[in-house]
Parts: C-alpha cells; sequence; structure tokens
C-alpha cells in the first residue's frame, strides 16, 4: 500500500512537472507567433501606406492599374508567406509543449 502511494505522488509530482514545463513552452511559442504576427502587421501596413501614396501620385489610369496589380501580388505573395511561417510556428509550440508528456506516455505503455 505504501509503495502504490509512493509510486502515485512521484506520478503525480513527475505530471505537475510536465504541465509546467509544457506550459513554459506555451508560452514560448504564443510569444513567438505574437511577435511574428505584429511584425507582418507593420510591415504590412507600411506596405500599404507606400502603396496608396504611389497610386495617388499616379498619373495615368493604366498606372494606378499597374501600381495596384503590383500591391495585391505583393500582399498576396507576403501573406502566404507569412502564413507558412505561422503554420510552422503553431507545429512547433504543438511538439514543445507535448515534449515533456513523451516519458509519462511512453511509460503508460
Amino acid at each position: 500500500m505504501t509503495q502504490t502511494y509512493e509510486d502515485f505522488s512521484k506520478y503525480g509530482k513527475e505530471f505537475a512537472d510536465s504541465g509546467l514545463k509544457s506550459f513554459a513552452s506555451l508560452s514560448k511559442g504564443a510569444q513567438a507567433i505574437a511577435t511574428e504576427a505584429g511584425e507582418y502587421t507593420k510591415k504590412s501596413f507600411e506596405a500599404g501606406s507606400a502603396a496608396a501614396e504611389k497610386l495617388l501620385s499616379a498619373k495615368s489610369l493604366e498606372k494606378a492599374i499597374e501600381i495596384q496589380s503590383d500591391f495585391a501580388r505583393q500582399s498576396y505573395e507576403a501573406f502566404v508567406t507569412e502564413a507558412t511561417k505561422i503554420g510552422d510556428l503553431y507545429a512547433e509550440l504543438a511538439k514543445e509543449a507535448y515534449k515533456p508528456f513523451e516519458s509519462i506516455v511512453a511509460k503508460a505503455k
């Protein structure tokens, strides 16, 4: 009976420690995602402002259409790149958050 209690206590402590490590990984990952999203927002706003200035200074309708087309293409490419980065960060976040529990899951099998 005492051995069972000690084992239970040991596994409980191990699980709590793993939970804290996982939470630390989640916090770090969430911060990285928030930083990346903030940087993307800033870059996107700057690109939009620059495109608006170019549009206002366009001398012809053809030039305005060219500026708008270039902006749309660049915005799409930047979005796809950023979505890929954010997706990779979320995948890494999931891996890092799970790592502390791997040993517990392995022991349970």
